[in-house]
């Protein structure tokens, strides 16, 4: 853990904060990149690009309040405070605000949607990556106790602002969700230069991380993600779900008319 990458008196500058910024960069960078491959408009996806960070920032928020409602009494008085800026997000409802957010400003711009959300999802991917580095350097996103030779005791009592008990040997979730990530990226590329269609990249993406979001939850021990269903599952599982399903459905709307429009080519041969 380290929270603070320098201080100069009361200044310092959060880790946390340093490795989210780069990771947003880095993923933007990877999704501008893609597009252009695919001849999509540069300038127009640096703007959906910012447009889908902020989109971002405020799900994460709006899911984070909804879900820690009960700690928040006066909401939504305090939705735009300093103490509410100031707290963690839930990023499963960044990604579902931005999905939605990017759809409009597609249509808007008339941007082909399928080749737009391919090039977003390695970015996504590895911005999410590095993101959890950071969380592993606040200390926050913490994992459940375990005696693995790989679980990871915090110490800093800068881990408290998260809740993050100190002197406990932890599963290192937020190491957990790095690899996913990174796996989940580095296939996206691979598959993004033998696409069979436009589509199967975020398709796959969404499938392949909410499966392994919902059974990292299972390792996670902060408390704010919320339950559902009289505390079956958390409202991060039921919204990995949701992205599993929906990248099941997007893979078979996509295939299909590329599927038939081969067939219709074999037969005219």
């Amino acid at each position: 853990m380290y929270p603070r990458l320098f201080q100069i008196g009361h200044f310092f500058v959060p880790t946390y904060g340093i490795l989210v910024a780069s990771g947003l960069i880095i993923g933007l960078l990877v999704t501008v990149h893609l597009a252009r491959r695919q001849g999509i408009n540069v300038d127009t996806m640096w703007n959906m690009g910012l447009v889908a960070i902020l989109a971002g920032i405020v799900g994460s928020k709006l899911l984070y309040l909804f879900t820690t409602w009960q700690e928040h009494p006066d909401l939504p008085l305090n939705l735009f405070s300093f103490d509410t800026l100031q707290s963690g997000g839930v990023f499963s409802g960044g990604l579902l605000l931005s999905i939605g957010v990017c759809y409009w400003y597609a249509l808007k711009h008339h941007l082909p949607k399928l080749k737009t959300a391919d090039s977003f999802a390695p970015g996504i991917a590895i911005g999410h990556a590095i993101g959890r580095l950071g969380c592993f350097a606040a200390g926050c996103c913490f994992g459940k106790p375990t005696n693995l030779p790989w679980g990871v005791t915090f110490t800093n009592p800068l881990a408290k602002w998260a809740g993050t008990p100190l002197g406990v040997r932890l599963h290192p979730t937020q190491i957990y969700e790095f690899l996913a990530e990174v796996l989940i990226f580095l296939l996206l590329l691979w598959i993004f230069r033998h696409r069979s269609f436009e589509g199967q990249i975020s398709a796959i993406y969404l499938f392949l991380y909410g499966a392994a979001r919902y059974f990292l939850e299972f390792l996670r021990a902060d408390p704010d993600r919320g339950s559902m269903f009289g505390g079956i599952m958390s409202a991060t599982q039921f919204i990995a779900l949701i992205l599993v399903i929906g990248g099941g459905v997007m893979w078979v709307l996509c295939s299909r008319p590329q599927a038939s429009r081969r067939s219709q080519l074999a037969t005219t041969a």
